[in-house]
């Protein structure tokens, strides 16, 4: 018996976690929910307590170039102060609530390539085991879904989407980083930029949407990035009609090029009504493309942006992440 409880301390025989989640996908400030189940080892120990870590890869930009990590951006404690017996099983059932800014994963069921997971961490005796890790999914808010649909109606395509640790200046940003989907443009707009940027930053009333635009050089004058910010509601999205709302967005940036390089960023709401300026805080490169959309699908089917990826590599990403989190404990 002292062989086995030293065994314990040492963390041979200890008890193993498995957390389950809910299957699909959650959208953002929606509970998240599962159980963590616990298997008791060959030793009765004290569970201090149980806990679940919203984790994210992000890149990080520096003078010298880029680097991906990953960083941990939500934790709630879902159990705890109970002895696990020797070879006994427990389940522990939760309920935690996404942070508004949580990134999207999927769309219409295909994955962007962004990389979300939950830890569980088991506090035993003094020691932790962050021994579990779940892939988790989630699908865009109603308003960010029809943003997305209207840019693929209007013929933009989907490049790759990112994580990027930093700020964006001048507007309510919680989590430390912020999503980029980058998008090709349409036809209509290919001669006034190379690509769009989108982010979103969702609260729990309103919806913050930045949008950064790569624009071509003319003959006598060089290519800059152009930055707009619009605030939407997330009441009445499916009486908007956001092919209109977000053509005008893009047009709006593209007449503005003589501001824009200036440096400034004009922001409005969904009407197109102005509001205080503020800047992005400078250019943020996204990363490697992660496939090609199809263009947006025949009318009346919700296809949007992704209608159609094949997304080899986004699995590729995503299974890599998930085979185990060695790689990630480094971090």
């Amino acid at each position: 018996m002292v062989f086995k409880r030293l065994l314990g301390s040492l963390g041979v025989g200890g008890p193993s976690v498995d957390t389950v989640l809910e299957s699909g996908a959650v959208r953002p400030g929606e509970m998240l929910r599962g159980q963590v189940n616990l298997q008791g080892g060959s030793v009765d120990v004290n569970v201090e307590h149980i806990t679940l870590e919203l984790v994210a890869r992000a890149e990080a930009e520096y003078d010298g170039g880029e680097h991906e990590g990953y960083v941990a951006f939500d934790r709630f404690i879902v159990g705890g102060g109970f002895r696990l017996a020797e070879g006994q099983q427990h389940s522990e059932p939760f309920a935690i609530a996404l942070p508004w800014e949580t990134p999207i994963t999927e769309l219409y069921g295909q994955r962007l390539g962004i990389v979300l997971g939950v830890r569980t961490e088991l506090a035993v005796a003094g020691s932790k085991d962050k021994g579990d890790l779940d892939a988790l999914a989630v699908a865009p808010l109603p308003a960010q879904e029809a943003i997305l649909e209207a840019f693929g109606q209007l013929g933009f395509g989907f490049k790759s989407a990112d994580l990027e640790l930093g700020r964006i200046g001048g507007t309510g940003q919680q989590l430390p980083f912020y999503q980029e989907i980058e998008l090709t443009p349409s036809p209509e707009y290919a001669h006034a930029v190379n690509e769009i940027e989108v982010s979103f930053l969702a609260h729990r009333d309103e919806l913050e949407v930045v949008l950064e635009a790569d624009k071509r050089g003319g003959f006598f004058s060089s290519g800059h990035d152009a930055v707009t910010r619009f605030t939407v509601s997330h009441e009445g999205v499916a009486h908007q009609d956001w092919n209109a709302v977000v053509d005008g967005w893009v047009r709006r940036m593209v007449e503005h090029r003589s501001s824009y390089g200036h440096g400034d960023a004009y922001g409005h709401d969904a009407h197109g009504h102005g509001f205080d300026q503020h800047g992005h805080g400078g250019r943020h490169r996204s990363g490697p493309g992660v496939g090609t959309a199809v263009a947006a699908g025949a009318a009346g089917l919700a296809v949007g942006v992704v209608g159609g990826m094949v997304a080899a590599e986004v699995v590729d990403e995503v299974g890599d992440f998930f085979e185990g989190d060695e790689d990630v404990e480094e971090e």
